[in-house]
């Protein structure tokens, strides 16, 4: 039965607060957002950036959150899109909203670090705003990169610190410590307590960080449409990569 407009804004109360701002049936989610109209003004910067028909490909929006991005797939045509988050209030809020929108999309709770237990993998893997909120970023991006991850990925994350990068060199010496000191080189910022009043902001790359973890992980960043926005493909896995696991206490 279609849902009038008054009864969609008593869902969209009750189901407050709403971090992705959207319309449904005439009803804003959150029009009082602090980013402002959120995340579409975002989304406007990129979509040119993902194929418009996305007919017969199969979508992973990994930390949907109220499934902006999940929605936004499915009307470019795309056959199948599963939305993951670990959060039962933005699953509420993402399967409502694509209820009222008409949308045909697979919502469920899991984690980042259970990708592996889909046993499948994506044509698209849609990975934005999530980073900065994991305790374990790295391993993260290993998961994805090894489990789900078919050929595109598109991934955002905040960004803090500069905005430049520099060429890093296969090596340094030990005694090699100028570079540490300088803004351009890759860099995690650890937060122990809160960032913006939010206790789940763990780690915020610079620019440099950003891209070199992509690249460590086995992303080829093919473009950056917007700041902290980059379209990765699958790269060719290295054999004389830099060993993820060694499990060995050296430091030179």
């Amino acid at each position: 039965m279609e849902m009038t407009n008054a009864q969609i804004r008593d869902r969209v109360d009750a189901l407050k607060p709403w971090f992705h701002n959207m319309d449904l049936g005439g009803v804003a989610t959150a029009p009082e957002h602090f980013l402002g109209d959120y995340p579409n003004i975002k989304w406007r910067k990129f979509a040119d950036a993902i194929p418009a028909d996305l007919t017969g490909k199969s979508v992973l929006d990994i930390g949907c959150n109220a499934g902006f991005y999940s929605m936004e797939m499915k009307r470019r045509g795309a056959s199948r899109v599963l939305g993951v988050d670990f959060d039962d209030d933005y699953l509420a809020q993402a399967r409502f909203a694509a209820e009222v929108s008409e949308l045909d999309i697979e919502f469920a709770k899991l984690s980042v670090y259970d990708v592996g237990t889909l046993n499948e993998k994506f044509d698209v893997v849609i990975f934005m705003g999530v980073l900065y909120h994991l305790r374990h970023p790295l391993l993260a991006l290993d998961l994805i990169r090894e489990h789900v991850a078919g050929d595109m990925l598109v991934f955002q994350s905040m960004q803090r610190g500069s905005a430049d990068t520099v060429d890093i060199a296969e090596n340094y010496q030990f005694w090699d410590t100028d570079l540490f000191d300088a803004p351009e080189f890759p860099k995690l910022h650890f937060i122990e307590h809160r960032y913006s009043n939010d206790p789940t902001n763990w780690w915020i790359p610079n620019r440099a960080a950003t891209e070199a973890m992509l690249r460590s992980a086995g992303f080829r960043i093919e473009a950056r449409p917007e700041h902290e926005v980059y379209i990765c493909r699958i790269a060719e896995q290295n054999v004389d990569a830099k060993p993820v696991y060694p499990g060995s206490g050296r430091n030179s």
